[in-house]
């Protein structure tokens, strides 16, 4: 693993000078500057972050989406620092993983929480990854490396990341080999991950979750270690020992024992994960499907939705109905439930049952991102485009658009006949996808296709300077 890494880090350092210089960041050898500022930090992650999407496969699910940003916002509101912008994403990797990077980008695989056994150990990985963020270790170690490596260092963050994603892709990219010195020197200290433990913990009693699954989760890992050939890769980031499971007993010893309910979102959430990373849909619908039979009453609904989801997968779409609507019978209020129903409508052929059951749920809970992917896209398939973007608009006027609401504007956009606005907004979602030259090509398309229309065209050469320049400055040296 370790291989893998500094060799997915010598193939960054190819281009990462142009990334570092973009962020002005300070001075290493200057003793003074012992940390880097927040907006440096932030620029960093930004960078990382797009870099990130364009390199490992994110999981687009919005159901999953919120349960990770809301259990992540439930542990930063604990949080005594504020001025940190966090964001939460999942990684599709059935790898028990999980990191911080620069800026608050706080990345879990989808393995670590199909791993876990409750929402608590979820929690308490999250809570040491957001306390990384909030005692400045990360800003600290970019600090701390030599003054060679300055040039370097956006791309060295991203590198570690993604070779700890995938070490044989880093292997066989890598251009050149840095030695363990610079490694060592962005890993975190022992120091930092006692202190990180410390003030996760604080973290996840103060929110409400069990200050108790941070050392079970940790004897889980180092259990894992010991029976498997490969051990978990989170231990390659964060080694855990035993003088370490023993501190983080302690502490948690210290807080009054309390028994804590896992949310139906996380048991949910749980279920479909475990379904998505299935290869075979069959040997999902065996597993939940003895789970089904044997769980316990709380185990019940996300045992009947993880088999309504493998029915789905596996083709049997009346039998993934009928789970779905006893669901809702029971759980009325559960969008998602909603949603998953109607798309098994659609699939099933039956288009207006599925329009119908999602302008009926947009009408309960209007402004849900669930719901706006899923209507607009299905309005698109019944040729109905300019309600699409009516649906689309009208979130967008309170909320940002991600990656697959910026690719369905341009298919509504295509479909209403406006090619220009279809390529403008596909090349927002290359860019949103760290496509960058891909996302310049759609605005050079939407600039031959806009006509005489000022006011885009002015907007499309603004656009279009915006990312020809960004581009010049993260450019790859030859």
């Amino acid at each position: 693993m370790a291989r893998g890494r500094a060799a997915a880090i010598g193939a960054v350092l190819l281009w990462a000078p142009t990334l570092a210089a973009q962020v002005q960041l300070p001075d290493i050898g200057n003793p003074e500057s012992s940390t880097i500022s927040l907006a440096e930090e932030r620029a960093i992650g930004e960078l990382f972050m797009r870099e990130i999407r364009s390199r490992v496969k994110l999981v687009d699910d919005p159901e999953v989406e919120d349960f990770v940003q809301s259990l992540g916002y439930r542990l930063v509101s604990q949080s005594d620092s504020q001025n940190f912008g966090f964001t939460f994403f999942i990684v599709q990797d059935v790898a028990i993983n999980a990191f911080a990077a620069p800026g608050g980008y706080i990345g879990i695989n989808s393995g670590l929480i199909t791993a876990s056994d409750s929402e608590s150990e979820v929690a308490s990985v999250v809570a040491h990854e957001i306390a990384h963020v909030t005692q400045r270790h990360i800003a600290q170690a970019v600090a701390a490396a030599d003054r060679s490596s300055v040039q370097t260092i956006a791309g060295i963050v991203a590198a570690i990341i993604i070779g700890t994603q995938s070490p044989e892709a880093g292997q066989a990219t890598a251009a050149a080999v840095v030695g363990s010195q610079m490694q060592q020197q962005l890993n975190f200290s022992r120091a930092s991950e006692h202190e990180a433990d410390r003030v996760g913990m604080q973290l996840l009693q103060n929110a409400g979750f069990d200050p108790r699954a941070m050392p079970a989760f940790f004897e889980k890992l180092q259990s894992a270690s010991r029976y498997y050939q490969r051990p978990p890769e989170y231990l390659s980031t964060h080694p855990v020992t035993t003088s370490r499971i023993a501190d983080a007993m302690g502490r948690a010893e210290k807080f009054s024992y309390r028994q804590v309910e896992d949310s139906l979102s996380y048991r949910l959430v749980r279920a479909k994960l475990r379904v998505l990373t299935e290869l075979d849909p069959k040997e999902a619908v065996d597993y939940f499907s003895k789970r089904l039979k044997s769980g316990s009453a709380e185990s019940l609904a996300a045992a009947k939705y993880g088999l309504a989801i493998a029915y789905d997968r596996a083709g049997r779409s009346q039998e993934a109905n009928k789970l779905y609507r006893e669901l809702i019978a029971e759980y009325p209020d559960r969008v998602s439930l909603r949603a998953a129903l109607a798309e098994n409508e659609l699939r099933g052929g039956e288009l207006n049952e599925g329009l119908r059951i999602y302008a009926e749920s947009s009408e309960l809970y209007p402004g849900n991102k669930i719901l706006v992917k899923g209507y607009a896209n299905a309005l698109i398939q019944a040729d109905q485009a300019k309600k699409a973007l009516q649906v689309i608009d009208g979130y967008a006027r309170i909320h940002s658009l991600d990656a697959t609401l910026y690719k369905l504007r341009a298919n509504a956009y295509e479909k209403a006949g406006n090619p220009a606005e279809s390529h403008i907004a596909l090349s927002e979602h290359y860019y949103l996808n760290g496509e960058i030259g891909a996302a310049i090509h759609q605005l050079e398309l939407a600039s031959q296709r806009s006509g005489d229309d000022f006011y885009r065209n002015s907007r499309i050469e603004a656009r279009l300077k915006q990312l020809q320049d960004e581009r010049t400055r993260t450019a790859r040296p030859n």
